[in-house]
């Protein structure tokens, strides 16, 4: 076992090296340019695209552009926002956050050039169902010296989703249980298990309606209570930010339990863990929007880049300034311990212990939901490969490793989520990097339009 974690170690250091990073911020970058900052400009837009998108209506999909959002919500709301996030401050120090704002801010234009990819180019399988994202884009839309790049990110979906989306979620949610409330992991997986099942039976329709309901609900009550803590610590706001933009280009100092922190851990873990929990060139959320009412490929896109916006830039900040206001940052716990820790000490004067309560609740809903949404892009992505007869053999696997990663250890699931990740962004990021002329005119002709 440990030769192959330090395989893992090493490939993980060089999938995350210099290089991708380069790579996830400058495709993200150079989209923003190419589409004159409109993911940015246009976010009033894309929300009021989403309030009027709550029926299927009269267009060709699956579900709403709504319930494709939160679908993809669904998957990205999950532990990089409260685990991710202290894991990314402990790793990298307060600076980590500001790096965690860039990979965001570009990372919208990823995620709106992912939408319209994916609208343009999806298909219906045999079933009658809307299937898309980037193994499909790649294949119809790029020449056919670039094909193996489709069945590579479908195959390295496929497997990451059992990391991100399924062990990583699992193994923190039954970490959190045991902490907070004393029961072992392994009931905790057994009765996440058949919870999700319950769920997957319906399919798309049902994640939907149920991704529909519970995220909305479940981020106002996180944001709710992490805006009172911030409210209630008000003065030391100002302080947070300081550290945040100080350390993002100067190292951070070792203190108390806080081992130190240079520039580049600050960018690579701010990163890392910022695509982690928005997803933002992964390709994973095209793969739900394919299955989009759209009216167009562009409606869909500026409601898709409204998942980066409040992932990151609002329930990770929140998160972000709890601890760093909170000053647990310097005390060596890491992880949803971190914030658990940070939500306490600020809300011990009005709920003693509320704190733990509280992140080990959100946590708990928010890994939920993780696993259901990637449930579903783990399933396209075997679809992609082995055809719609392979889908029921994926859900029974998909349900029977929930309480196998409850009980594993979160260390080499988190160091091999991470190199997962990496490894189907790159097909995605290079296939958006080649559709990027065609995306530009489509926004601009519906734009002039």
């Amino acid at each position: 076992m440990e030769p192959l974690v330090a395989f893992i170690g090493w490939l993980n250091g060089v999938v995350w090296g210099p290089a991708m990073l380069a790579l996830i911020l400058g495709t993200g970058l150079y989209l923003q340019f190419s589409l004159g900052f409109i993911p940015l400009r246009r976010i009033v837009t894309g929300f009021r695209l989403l309030g009027a998108s709550r029926d299927v209506g009269s267009n060709e999909g699956d579900i709403s552009p709504f319930n494709a959002l939160m679908t993809s919500l669904a998957a990205t709301v999950g532990t990089g926002n409260i685990a991710g996030v202290g894991t990314a401050v402990f790793l990298g120090g307060p600076g980590a956050l500001f790096w965690m704002w860039c990979t965001a801010l570009v990372g919208m234009a990823t995620k709106y050039a992912e939408a319209v990819c994916a609208v343009r180019f999806r298909r219906t399988d045999e079933h009658g169902h809307y299937v898309g994202g980037p193994m499909y884009y790649i294949r119809d839309g790029l020449s056919a010296r670039w094909a193996w790049l489709a069945p590579t990110f479908a195959i390295f979906g496929a497997l990451a989703g059992f990391g991100i989306g399924n062990t990583v979620q699992a193994n923190s949610v039954a970490a959190v249980v045991e902490a907070t409330f004393g029961i072992t992991p392994l009931a905790t997986g057994l009765v996440t298990m058949a919870l999700v099942a319950i769920v997957l039976i319906g399919g798309v329709k049902r994640i939907g309606s149920v991704a529909g309901r519970l995220v909305p609900l479940m981020a106002a009550s996180y944001v709710g209570a992490g805006l009172l803590v911030l409210i209630m610590q008000a003065e030391r706001v100002p302080e947070a930010i300081g550290l945040i933009l100080r350390h993002a280009f100067t190292p951070a100092a070792a203190g108390g339990g806080f081992a130190g922190a240079t520039v580049w851990m600050a960018v690579r873990f701010g990163v890392a863990r910022g695509v982690f929990s928005n997803e933002a060139g992964l390709g994973s959320a095209p793969i739900a929007h394919a299955a989009a009412a759209a009216r167009s490929e562009v409606d869909q896109g500026l409601i898709a880049m409204l998942g980066t916006f409040i992932d990151t830039l609002i329930l990770c900040t929140i998160t972000g300034l709890v601890i760093v206001t909170s000053g647990a940052w310097t005390g060596g716990e890491t992880g949803a311990a971190l914030t658990s820790q940070a939500f306490d000490q600020a809300l011990a004067p009005l709920v003693p212990g509320g704190g733990s309560i509280l992140v080990a609740v959100s946590l708990v809903l928010f890994a939920f939901t993780t696993i259901l949404g990637w449930s579903f892009y783990g399933e396209k992505c075997v679809q992609y490969l082995f055809g719609v007869g392979s889908i029921r053999q994926f859900r029974i696997l998909w349900v029977a490793v929930i309480p196998v990663g409850a009980c594993a250890d979160l260390g080499t699931i988190w160091l091999l989520a991470d190199t997962l990740n990496a490894l189907m962004a790159i097909p995605n990021l290079i296939a958006l990097l080649l559709l990027s002329p065609l995306i530009a005119r489509l926004t601009r002709e519906y734009f002039e339009g």
